[in-house]
């Protein structure tokens, strides 16, 4: 029953019910039951004419007067579910109800309460149902501001940080944000000690399973929804309810009924009981199920808006770029509204490209850039001056700079094309070519002339018109293989030896396959980019990154965001991850490792876990039964592998 309603203790601690001197006889347990009504009654078949949930107050004059009688009405009572029974003391019964009565109120379960003052009951209906309807417009009054206060978020465009801040804010209950892996993307704590909210997150989480969208895990005391839109999910918001805490009230009196000891409550001196937080059966208040999926709404519109801040120009490239890559507009309009810019996309030989810095904190990389061009001295760490360089660098304006910079680049190598920020790291390039046999042409001179503009690219401005794309070319003042310097010298205008280290942690160009018509340019875009995310963790100084230069767990790493990679994870080790996270002692995932990393060798595979054979053999039996494969088959054992690479590459920054 919904919050809303008070419970039979909340009714008690009233003062209209407190005049009356109330005492508890029967069923302690029953007081956090909620009062959907207050029904008066005198007759002893008012059962049915009940629907569930009221709280039925008599004055007994009704009553059977036979034991059997007097267990039929409370069994009929708590037959169809009412709250509690009050019964005032004065008119039928003077020193106490019948001891048959309190035996089959506490038999049943059934809340059963003295009132040994007389007791108007008009004023006990008026104050309960008062606070019903109070309780109703409190919960609308939330669920205004609730909407109120995410669709602003909504509109502002708000970070993911932001709108879990305001979800806690909203609730007084810790949120957070996770992936489709359990890993948390943000989280608000709600004033509770962060360290011990997310310790052991992953296996936590995978514990919590909720049946349905949105849902509560009363077990775990977890209010769970998913969060996507398009009919793909990414993530899960969860806003814990805390289950239990002390029932409030007077120290329970012994008494004997039927030469059995009954709690008896002396009601007159009792504390209501916190309103918002019952056992840990009771569910959430209904406006926090709204609340965590207005929350979850507005991650997933947040997820879809892109705010931009360029100019107009920019800002139609940036249109057309995102709108090949999220198919949200037909190509021929991209292709019409392109040529109304001056790019032609038509019949041309279109290359996706992407620019980004290898680090997503550039402060460092553009201060060094800036002495490099003679734009200032370089703040080394420790100067006073740190901090504020740093700031100033980051973000928003080192994404404009660099769009501008690809811009220059593609006007200086006289190439057309579609250019602009592509997220908040990443400039994308659609280069529109006149055929394919201009494709590695084109692509060295746009790195020449950005390499110019912006030093901390990878290699020398005077290679750049003999620049080898598959990375083999041979740098003048690297020392060769027995350490001795290359006998090339080095130009004026050539980076200082340590340019080489500087350059991996400065920019990097990839570039996706070329493809001949504008309906697969978002294959070579999205191929782009992938290439770029991979090429982060790769050391190697190449003008530019092209697939071939990326390994499998360079391509996991790179998808390691994708909903549906975290669902193939979730598919092939979800189960085995679940029973790792009961079994915190067995660790099977390691056993699994073990034995695809020494090429199912299970002899071999023993030996590198630490464990004897016949240990080794029946852990993988209890691996096969868990995931329910075949672990003798190649097919099998192959997804597996790409499944704990594809791990790896999520849990890794």
């Amino acid at each position: 029953m919904s919050r809303v309603f008070p419970t039979v203790r909340e009714v008690l601690a009233l003062d209209p019910v407190r005049h009356g001197a109330p005492r508890l006889v029967a069923a302690e347990a029953g007081l956090d039951r909620r009062v959907r009504w207050v029904h008066v009654a005198e007759v002893p078949d008012i059962a049915t004419l009940l629907g569930g949930g009221e709280l039925v107050l008599t004055t007994g004059i009704g009553l059977p007067s036979d034991d059997a009688g007097l267990r039929a009405f409370i069994g009929d009572l708590a037959g169809v579910g009412v709250s509690g029974l009050v019964v005032e003391l004065g008119r039928r019964y003077l020193d106490g109800v019948p001891r048959v009565m309190v035996a089959a109120a506490e038999r049943h379960g059934l809340p059963l309460v003295e009132l040994r003052r007389a007791t108007p009951f008009v004023r006990i209906t008026e104050a309960v149902h008062a606070l019903i309807v109070d309780a109703q417009l409190t919960e609308l009054r939330a669920t205004e501001e609730i909407h109120q206060r995410f669709t602003e978020l909504s509109v502002e465009g708000a970070d993911p940080g932001e709108v879990v801040r305001q979800a806690a804010e909203l609730s007084g209950c810790p949120v957070v944000l996770e992936n489709l892996s359990r890993q948390v993307l943000a989280y608000d704590p709600a004033g509770e000690n962060a360290e011990l909210l997310l310790d052991g997150w992953e296996q936590h989480s995978r514990r919590i399973r909720p049946e349905g969208r949105t849902a509560y895990d009363p077990d775990r005391g977890w209010l769970v929804t998913m969060v996507g839109a398009r009919g793909q999910d990414w993530g899960r918001l969860l806003l814990r309810w805390p289950p239990g805490g002390d029932l409030a009230g007077g120290q329970p009196l012994p008494a004997s009924v039927d030469g059995r000891s009954v709690p008896v409550l002396d009601l007159g001196r009792a504390v209501a009981a916190p309103a918002g937080r019952g056992g840990s059966s009771s569910a959430p208040p209904t406006r926090l199920t709204i609340l965590v999926e207005r929350a979850a709404s507005t991650l997933a519109l947040g997820r879809l808006i892109r705010r931009d801040a360029e100019g107009l120009e920019r800002q139609l490239h940036r249109t057309l770029l995102t709108a090949l890559l999220d198919h949200s507009w037909p190509v021929d309009e991209v292709a019409l509204r392109a040529r109304a810019l001056g790019v032609v996309l038509e019949r041309r030989h279109l290359i996706g490209v992407v620019v980004r810095h290898r680090t997503d904190n550039g402060g460092e990389d553009t201060a060094r850039h800036r002495q490099s061009a003679g734009g200032g001295p370089l703040i080394e760490p420790g100067h006073p001056g740190e901090a504020l360089d740093h700031v100033s660098d980051t973000g928003p304006v080192r994404l404009r700079d660099l769009a501008e910079a690809v811009g220059q680049a593609l006007r200086e190598a006289g190439l057309t094309g579609l250019t602009s920020a592509v997220d908040d790291q990443t400039v994308g390039v659609l280069l529109a070519l006149p055929d394919a046999a201009a494709e590695e042409r084109a692509l060295s001179a746009f790195a020449a002339a950005l390499r110019r503009s912006r030093p901390d690219l990878p290699g020398r401005s005077d290679l750049a018109g003999r620049a080898d794309l598959s990375g083999r070319a041979d740098l003048p003042g690297r020392a060769d293989p027995r350490g001795r310097p290359g006998a090339a010298s080095r130009s004026d205008d050539a980076p200082a030896p340590s340019a080489g280290r500087r350059s991996v942690a400065g920019l990097l160009i990839a570039a996706g396959s070329g493809v001949g018509s504008l309906r697969e340019a978002r294959r070579s875009l999205i191929e782009a980019r992938q290439v770029a995310d991979a090429a982060r963790r790769d050391r190697r100084d190449l003008p530019i990154f092209r697939l071939p230069h990326v390994g499998l767990a360079g391509l996991l790493h790179l998808l390691r965001d994708e909903p549906r990679v975290q669902t193939f994870v979730e598919r092939q080790l979800g189960a085995l991850l679940a029973y790792d996270a009961q079994h915190p002692r067995e660790q099977l995932l390691g056993t699994l490792r073990a034995y695809l990393e020494q090429g199912r060798n299970k002899s071999a595979a023993a030996a590198a876990a630490h464990l004897s054979r016949p240990a080794f053999y029946e852990r993988l039996a209890r691996i096969g039964r868990i995931l329910d494969v075949d672990l003798d088959s190649v097919d099998a054992c192959l997804s597996l592998h790409v499944a704990l690479l594809a791990l790896d590459a999520i849990r890794t920054p």
